[in-house]
């Protein structure tokens, strides 16, 4: 249901956009989140959107004014549009999705999740 594409081998301060192609049937009420996994570490909430209405949106502190998540309800696709990247920032990058508009960092509350898309920033 969540198919996450764009990752790759970039340097620090490029910008990258991932993308998460999203099943149709889970649009609407529904919301979607990145979150970042490097091994040996604990997932990491990245950023979530919701579907409903204008799409609020919720950002990890460490990623705030260099990401930005959005969606197209007729693409149904949810963005990372990533900026000024850090090494860092490396990391396999999953999208998940759960009902509900409400946005929440803890990744047990997200039912469904995709395969992750590889980020690595070398200086």
């Amino acid at each position: 249901q969540l198919q996450a594409s764009g990752g790759g081998l970039v340097q620090a301060g490029d910008s990258l956009r991932l993308s998460c192609a999203v099943d149709g049937r889970i649009l609407a009420q529904y919301s979607t989140a990145w979150f970042r996994l490097v091994p040996g570490k604990d997932r990491e909430f990245v950023a979530a959107v919701s579907w409903s209405g204008s799409g609020s949106t919720y950002y990890a502190d460490s990623v705030t004014g260099r990401f930005t998540v959005s969606r197209d309800n007729a693409k149904q696709t949810m963005y990372l549009q990533m900026s000024s990247l850090k090494p860092e920032d490396s990391a396999a990058y999953f999208c998940a999705g759960k009902r509900g508009p409400a946005l929440y960092s803890d990744p047990a509350r997200y039912e469904w999740w995709g395969q992750g898309t590889q980020v690595s920033v070398s200086w």
